[in-house]
């Protein structure tokens, strides 16, 4: 189905259900492969960092301290999984883990106390947040929403669900 001489809508005009299907075909790959492309800081490189870590440093960041159990439901993950990462990034410093104090059965994570570390997780962040602060500023906060919830149909419906 080539329209290589269909000129492409302009957003604003409003889009028709096949030619957004199209441009976001076209879009998500480039923005998949520039979300590949976080290269970790250097201050961070002597961890085993990965961009599946975003998410998880992003939670603790953005929302703070947390219990293991509501960063696994979270991140939409078994309990084991993330008890596994945060022991991980927990051994290699990145992370600390201590007993909640109101109930001493569950563990509480959150981010390093090094300074160095933990500004350098932020930095890390900082440019895909701002992107996304550019990009949701035009924005009323029912658009804001109405993308959110479009974006996780996507990926519930790419992933079979």
């Amino acid at each position: 189905m080539a329209h290589a001489s269909r000129p492409r809508p302009e957003p604003d005009d409003g889009l028709t259900a096949p030619d957004a299907v199209r441009a976001m075909l076209l879009l998500m790959p480039r923005v998949a492969a520039r979300v590949k492309r976080i290269a970790v800081p250097e201050a961070l490189a002597g961890f085993q960092l990965a961009p599946r870590h975003l998410s998880l440093l992003s939670y603790l960041v953005y929302d703070g301290p947390m219990p293991v159990g509501t960063l696994a439901a979270r991140l939409e993950v078994a309990p084991t999984t993330a008890s596994l990462m945060v022991g991980d990034l927990t051994r290699q410093g990145v992370l600390e883990r201590r007993s909640d104090p109101e109930d001493r059965r569950r563990t509480i994570v959150s981010l390093t106390s090094d300074p160095t570390t933990r500004t350098a997780i932020e930095h890390w962040l900082a440019n895909g947040a701002a992107a996304w602060h550019a990009a949701f500023a035009p924005l009323t906060p029912a658009e804001r929403a109405l993308f959110v919830r479009t974006m996780t149909a996507y990926e519930q419906g790419a992933a079979g669900e």
